[in-house]
Protein backbone atom coordinates (compact mmCIF):
# COMPACT_ATOMS: atom_id res chain seq x y z
CA UNK A 1 0.00 0.00 0.00
CA UNK A 2 1.39 3.79 -0.85
CA UNK A 3 2.29 5.34 2.28
CA UNK A 4 -0.05 8.52 1.61
CA UNK A 5 -3.16 5.49 1.56
CA UNK A 6 -1.12 4.77 4.91
CA UNK A 7 -1.27 7.91 6.19
CA UNK A 8 -5.18 8.09 5.50
CA UNK A 9 -5.90 5.47 7.96
CA UNK A 10 -4.24 6.18 10.37
CA UNK A 11 -6.61 6.50 13.56
CA UNK A 12 -4.35 7.16 16.66
CA UNK A 13 -0.71 8.29 17.44
CA UNK A 14 1.97 7.18 20.00
CA UNK A 15 5.20 8.54 20.44
CA UNK A 16 8.61 8.40 22.21
CA UNK A 17 9.85 11.78 23.89
CA UNK A 18 13.28 11.69 24.18
CA UNK A 19 14.97 12.31 20.73
CA UNK A 20 11.20 12.28 19.23
CA UNK A 21 9.35 14.58 20.90
CA UNK A 22 12.70 16.43 22.68
CA UNK A 23 15.80 16.66 20.96
CA UNK A 24 17.24 13.55 23.11
CA UNK A 25 19.63 16.54 25.23
CA UNK A 26 19.11 16.57 29.01
CA UNK A 27 20.34 18.88 31.18
CA UNK A 28 20.40 18.09 34.99
CA UNK A 29 20.49 20.79 37.55
CA UNK A 30 23.01 20.65 40.74
CA UNK A 31 19.32 19.13 42.64
CA UNK A 32 19.53 16.18 40.03
CA UNK A 33 16.41 17.62 38.31
CA UNK A 34 16.47 16.69 34.70
CA UNK A 35 15.45 19.51 32.40
CA UNK A 36 13.89 19.00 28.60
CA UNK A 37 13.03 20.91 25.44
CA UNK A 38 9.68 20.91 23.93
CA UNK A 39 8.63 22.28 20.46
CA UNK A 40 5.89 24.70 20.81
CA UNK A 41 4.68 23.45 17.04
CA UNK A 42 4.95 19.70 17.52
CA UNK A 43 2.57 20.94 21.15
CA UNK A 44 0.17 22.54 18.57
CA UNK A 45 0.06 19.82 16.60
CA UNK A 46 -0.53 17.66 19.24
CA UNK A 47 -3.22 19.13 21.34
CA UNK A 48 -5.32 19.90 17.69
CA UNK A 49 -5.19 16.19 17.09
CA UNK A 50 -6.55 15.80 20.45
CA UNK A 51 -9.37 18.81 19.84
CA UNK A 52 -10.52 16.13 16.87
CA UNK A 53 -10.21 13.27 18.01
CA UNK A 54 -7.52 11.39 17.46
CA UNK A 55 -6.30 9.10 20.33
CA UNK A 56 -2.69 9.87 21.62
CA UNK A 57 -0.45 8.04 23.81
CA UNK A 58 3.41 8.43 25.28
CA UNK A 59 5.40 5.54 25.82
CA UNK A 60 8.80 6.29 26.71
CA UNK A 61 11.18 4.77 29.07
CA UNK A 62 11.65 8.02 31.31
CA UNK A 63 10.24 8.96 33.95
CA UNK A 64 10.09 13.22 34.47
CA UNK A 65 7.15 14.44 36.31
CA UNK A 66 8.03 17.55 34.23
CA UNK A 67 7.17 15.59 30.78
CA UNK A 68 3.75 14.41 32.10
CA UNK A 69 2.94 18.08 33.19
CA UNK A 70 3.16 19.06 29.77
CA UNK A 71 1.62 16.44 28.10
CA UNK A 72 -1.47 16.29 30.61
CA UNK A 73 -1.41 20.65 29.82
CA UNK A 74 -1.65 19.96 25.89
CA UNK A 75 -4.61 17.05 26.62
CA UNK A 76 -2.40 13.91 26.45
CA UNK A 77 -3.78 11.75 29.29
CA UNK A 78 -2.01 8.74 28.11
CA UNK A 79 1.19 9.14 29.72
CA UNK A 80 3.15 5.92 30.31
CA UNK A 81 6.25 6.89 32.04
CA UNK A 82 8.92 4.07 33.35
CA UNK A 83 8.15 1.53 30.79
CA UNK A 84 10.83 -1.24 29.82
CA UNK A 85 8.34 -3.31 27.92
CA UNK A 86 6.32 -1.27 25.68
CA UNK A 87 4.75 -3.49 23.21
CA UNK A 88 2.85 -4.60 26.21
CA UNK A 89 1.83 -1.02 26.94
CA UNK A 90 1.17 -0.21 23.78
CA UNK A 91 -0.93 -3.52 23.55
CA UNK A 92 -3.01 -2.64 26.47
CA UNK A 93 -3.57 0.60 25.47
CA UNK A 94 -4.68 -0.21 22.04
CA UNK A 95 -7.27 -2.87 23.63
CA UNK A 96 -8.56 -0.08 25.94
CA UNK A 97 -8.88 2.41 22.93
CA UNK A 98 -10.46 -0.74 20.78
CA UNK A 99 -7.82 -0.07 18.28
CA UNK A 100 -5.47 -2.36 16.66
CA UNK A 101 -1.93 -1.87 15.30
CA UNK A 102 -2.72 -1.42 11.71
CA UNK A 103 -4.53 1.74 12.93
CA UNK A 104 -1.57 3.31 14.40
CA UNK A 105 1.18 5.56 13.80
CA UNK A 106 4.64 5.60 16.01
CA UNK A 107 7.06 7.14 15.93
CA UNK A 108 10.78 6.24 17.90
CA UNK A 109 14.15 7.16 17.21
CA UNK A 110 16.30 4.74 19.05
CA UNK A 111 16.59 1.08 19.92
CA UNK A 112 13.75 0.31 23.03
CA UNK A 113 11.49 1.75 19.98
CA UNK A 114 12.03 -0.82 17.27
CA UNK A 115 10.05 -3.77 18.49
CA UNK A 116 6.75 -1.91 18.50
CA UNK A 117 8.08 -0.26 15.43
CA UNK A 118 8.04 -3.74 13.76
CA UNK A 119 4.75 -3.70 14.08
CA UNK A 120 2.98 -0.36 13.83
CA UNK A 121 0.49 0.21 11.02
CA UNK A 122 3.17 2.76 9.92
CA UNK A 123 6.84 3.43 11.83
CA UNK A 124 7.87 6.78 11.56
CA UNK A 125 10.93 8.47 13.15
CA UNK A 126 12.75 12.10 13.29
CA UNK A 127 15.10 12.88 10.69
CA UNK A 128 18.26 12.05 13.51
CA UNK A 129 17.09 8.90 14.47
CA UNK A 130 19.59 5.69 14.95
CA UNK A 131 20.14 3.89 11.35
CA UNK A 132 18.12 0.86 13.02
CA UNK A 133 14.93 2.47 13.33
CA UNK A 134 15.18 4.53 10.02
CA UNK A 135 15.63 1.06 8.31
CA UNK A 136 12.29 0.03 9.45
CA UNK A 137 10.72 3.22 9.27
CA UNK A 138 7.85 3.76 6.68
CA UNK A 139 8.50 7.20 6.86
CA UNK A 140 11.07 9.48 7.55
CA UNK A 141 10.38 12.92 8.87
CA UNK A 142 12.75 15.32 7.59
CA UNK A 143 12.47 17.45 10.89
CA UNK A 144 15.00 16.34 13.86
CA UNK A 145 13.73 15.23 17.22
CA UNK A 146 12.21 17.71 19.60
CA UNK A 147 12.18 19.97 15.83
CA UNK A 148 8.90 19.50 14.21
CA UNK A 149 9.42 15.40 13.70
CA UNK A 150 6.09 15.27 15.29
CA UNK A 151 4.30 17.87 14.06
CA UNK A 152 5.49 17.14 10.81
CA UNK A 153 3.58 13.45 10.67
CA UNK A 154 0.35 14.66 12.67
CA UNK A 155 -0.11 17.40 9.86
CA UNK A 156 0.38 15.48 7.03
CA UNK A 157 -2.40 12.37 8.41
CA UNK A 158 -4.48 15.12 9.09
CA UNK A 159 -4.11 17.18 5.64
CA UNK A 160 -4.73 13.87 3.93
CA UNK A 161 -8.09 12.97 6.34
CA UNK A 162 -9.35 16.26 5.73
CA UNK A 163 -9.12 17.38 9.50
CA UNK A 164 -5.96 20.23 9.03
CA UNK A 165 -7.73 23.29 9.31
CA UNK A 166 -8.75 26.59 11.21
CA UNK A 167 -8.67 25.58 14.98
CA UNK A 168 -12.22 26.72 15.71
CA UNK A 169 -11.89 26.60 19.60
CA UNK A 170 -9.72 29.88 19.76
CA UNK A 171 -11.81 32.68 19.38
CA UNK A 172 -10.52 35.59 17.64
CA UNK A 173 -12.14 39.18 19.57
Amino acid sequence: MELFERFKKVKAFVFDVDGVLTNGEVLVTEEGEQLRSFSIKDGYALQLAIKKGYPIAIITGGRSNGVKLRLNGLGIHDVFLSVTDKRAVLYEWLKAQDLTVDDLLFMGDDIPDLIVMEEAGIASCPSDAVEEIKEVSQYVSTCAGGKGAVRDVIEKVMKLQGQWNRDTSVKSK
